[in-house]
């Protein structure tokens, strides 16, 4: 099977999320992890519940609808807030865990079924029409790192009001209020 530099170049960046999640979150009091990125949005413990929830229903079964029935069967819907109950009595150590495990199980499959040739195969979004499994690969990785930065933002927002007039340098809490600010300096 032919590996192509997209793959290798996917598989990389996706194959970091879990443990640059682990040294970030593992061990922090909950006054760094219980802050959502903005009001109403998601703590660090939901992302990675949200994380988990892709591993199993989003992206591999996804992948595999492309591979096995291509554009004749659109793809399953995917609960996007499924970790809400699913997670709540769980700790953020055991979802870290839990992600590590699920993805690199997702790795292992993708490299064992996907390779170059399969990449401009399409299939069927339910809302977004016809997707190809590269423009679903990159999603992968960009949905990851989205997730990151929302990570970020929220333990940024737990010091949100503590940095004082210096807020008005950092755009990652302006934007916690204002997605379009920038910082003034």
């Amino acid at each position: 099977m032919v590996v192509s530099r997209f793959l290798v170049e996917t598989t990389d960046l996706l194959r970091r999320t879990p443990p640059l999640l682990r040294v970030l979150l593992t061990g922090l009091p909950a006054s760094w992890t219980e802050t959502p990125d903005v009001a109403d949005g998601w703590r660090p413990r939901d992302v990675v519940g949200h994380l988990i929830s892709a591993e199993i229903d989003d992206w591999l079964p996804r992948v595999r609808r492309i591979l096995d029935d291509g554009t004749a069967r659109p793809f399953e819907p995917f609960d996007r807030f499924a970790h809400v109950t699913r997670d709540a009595d769980r700790s953020l150590h055991d979802l870290i865990e839990t992600f590590t495990e699920l993805r690199t199980v997702s790795l292992a499959e993708l490299a064992d079924h996907v390779s170059e040739a399969d990449l401009d195969r399409a299939g069927l979004h339910p809302s977004l029409g016809e997707v190809t499994l590269r423009e679903l690969l990159a999603t992968w990785t960009v949905h990851d790192l989205d997730h990151v930065a929302q990570v970020f933002a929220a333990l940024a927002g737990a010091r949100d009001g503590d940095v004082g007039p210096w807020k008005a340098y950092l755009g990652i809490l302006l934007r916690r209020e204002d997605p379009a600010a920038v910082p003034s300096g």
